[in-house]
C-alpha cells in the first residue's frame, strides 16, 4: 500500500501493543542511489543487527518471540517486495503475536532503522507528510480547463471543463464597430469562461483540500484568469506552470515536481536564514545538540529547526523525562538515566506533543554550521 495521508499514521497510532513490544521497520530503497545489491544488503545487516538486540533485551521470552517473529516476517516480505518496487522508500509494522501487519511503500528514502517499541514508530511518516504539499494543478485554455491532484510524487485527474468560446476574429474579417461588437462579445465569453473556471476550483479545493495551486494557461491568459480566484485561492497560487490542456498528466506532474522542489527549497531556507539571523542578533533561538536540548528541558523551544535523518543517542531521567546527551545520572534526583536510541526524534516527539512544530531542512544547509539542529524559543529562562 502506498503511504498517501494523515488518516494512515493515525491509524498505526491507534493500535496499542498492550505491554508487548511492536516493531517499525524502515528501509532506503531508493534505486535511483542505491543498486538493488546495496538495498538488499543494507536489509539484511538492520535485520541481523535487530535480531541481536531483541535477544539482548530483558523481557519475558513470549515478547522476545514476538519480536523475533516480527523480523521473519519482515525479512520475508522484503524478500518478495525489494524486486519489483519501485518504492523510494518501505515500511513495515508488525506486531506478529497479534498478527498484526501493515506494509508501506513510501515516495522518500528513509533512514534505515529498526525501532522496538509499545507503539509503533510513525515520526518518519509525518516528517515525509511535511515534505510533500498536497497540490492543485489547474491547466486552461480558452475553451478548456483541466484539474489535477498531486501527492506524494502522483498525479490523478480531478475534475474538467469545457465552454462555447468563439473563436477571434480574423483580421480584415470585419471592419469598424461590427468588429469591435462581435470581439465584445468573444471577450464577455472568454471572461464567463474564466469565471467558472475559478468558481469551480473553489468548489474543487472544498472537496480536495490543497495548499498549493499551481496554473498553467495559454496565450498568456494568467493575468486575465487570476483576479477571478477567490481571495483564497489567491493566497494559495504559487507557480504558473508552461504545461498546456492537451499535454499528458505524466508531463504536467513533472513540472509540478519541479516547482514544488524549489517552493521546498526557498522555504527551507527562508526557515534556516530567520534562525540564523535570530542567534547572530542573541535573540529568541538556540543551536547545536546541547543546549536545543537544554531548552527543551526548561520548556522554551517553540519549534524546532532539525536537519533531514539527523541522530544522535542520549539519556533520559526515568522519574522527571528531562534529556541529557551524556549524564549517566540525573542532576535533579540522582537517578540513573536511560539510553535512549535517538535523542533527536525524542525531542522532535516532544516539540509535538506540547503543540510546537517541528521543520525539516535537506542538507547540506546553513544548519550544518550550527550542529544540524536548532529551535526558536518562547522565552529564555
Amino acid at each position: 500500500m502506498k503511504f498517501q495521508n494523515r488518516s494512515q499514521i493515525e491509524a498505526l497510532t491507534k493500535f496499542k501493543g498492550q505491554g508487548d513490544l511492536v516493531t517499525s521497520f524502515y528501509l532506503d530503497t531508493d534505486k535511483s542511489r542505491l543498486s538493488r545489491k546495496e538495498i538488499q544488503l543494507a536489509m539484511k545487516n538492520l535485520l541481523s543487527e535487530a535480531k541481536t538486540r531483541a535477544c539482548a533485551l530483558k523481557a519475558s521470552k513470549d515478547k522476545i518471540d514476538s519480536l523475533l517473529g516480527d523480523i521473519d516476517l519482515i525479512a520475508g516480505h522484503g524478500a518478495q517486495t525489494l524486486g519489483p518496487a519501485n518504492a523510494a522508500g518501505l515500511a513495515f509494522f508488525s506486531h506478529s503475536r497479534k498478527q498484526f501487519w501493515h506494509a508501506l511503500e513510501l515516495p522518500h528514502g528513509p533512514r534505515n532503522r529498526v525501532i522496538f517499541d509499545t507503539n509503533f514508530y510513525i515520526r518518519p511518516l509525518a516528517a515525509i507528510l511535511e515534505k510533500y504539499s498536497p497540490i492543485c494543478a489547474l491547466v486552461i485554455s480558452r475553451r478548456e480547463a483541466r484539474w489535477y491532484e498531486i501527492a506524494m510524487n502522483e498525479i490523478r485527474p480531478l475534475d474538467e471543463l469545457e465552454s462555447d468560446v468563439p473563436g477571434r476574429v480574423r483580421e480584415g474579417g470585419f471592419e469598424g464597430t461590427a468588429a469591435k461588437r462581435i470581439e465584445r462579445r468573444i471577450d464577455a465569453h472568454l471572461q464567463d469562461h474564466f469565471k467558472r473556471t475559478a468558481q469551480r476550483t473553489f468548489d474543487l479545493s472544498k472537496k480536495h483540500p490543497f495548499d498549493w495551486l499551481f496554473v498553467g494557461c495559454e496565450n498568456d491568459h494568467c493575468p486575465d484568469f487570476e483576479p477571478h480566484l477567490h481571495a483564497y485561492l489567491r493566497d494559495r497560487l504559487k507557480a504558473r506552470l508552461k504545461s498546456r490542456v492537451g499535454d499528458p498528466p505524466a508531463k504536467v506532474l513533472q513540472e509540478a515536481l519541479e516547482a514544488e522542489a524549489k517552493l521546498k527549497r526557498a522555504e527551507e531556507k527562508e526557515t534556516v536564514g530567520k534562525l540564523v539571523a535570530e542567534l547572530e542578533r542573541g535573540g529568541l533561538a538556540a543551536s547545536g545538540l546541547r543546549d536545543t536540548i537544554h531548552r527543551l528541558n526548561q520548556f522554551e523551544v517553540q519549534s524546532l529547526v532539525v536537519t533531514h535523518n539527523f541522530s544522535k543517542p542520549g539519556r533520559i531521567c526515568p522519574t522527571h523525562r528531562i534529556y541529557y546527551l551524556d549524564e549517566l545520572k540525573c542532576p535533579v534526583c540522582d537517578k540513573k538515566t536511560e539510553i535512549v536510541q535517538d535523542i533527536v526524534d525524542e525531542a522532535i516527539e516532544t516539540v509535538l506533543k506540547r503543540g510546537g512544530t517541528v521543520k525539516h531542512v535537506t542538507p547540506p544547509s546553513k544548519l550544518d554550521r550550527y550542529g544540524g539542529i536548532g529551535a526558536f524559543l518562547k522565552y529564555k529562562a
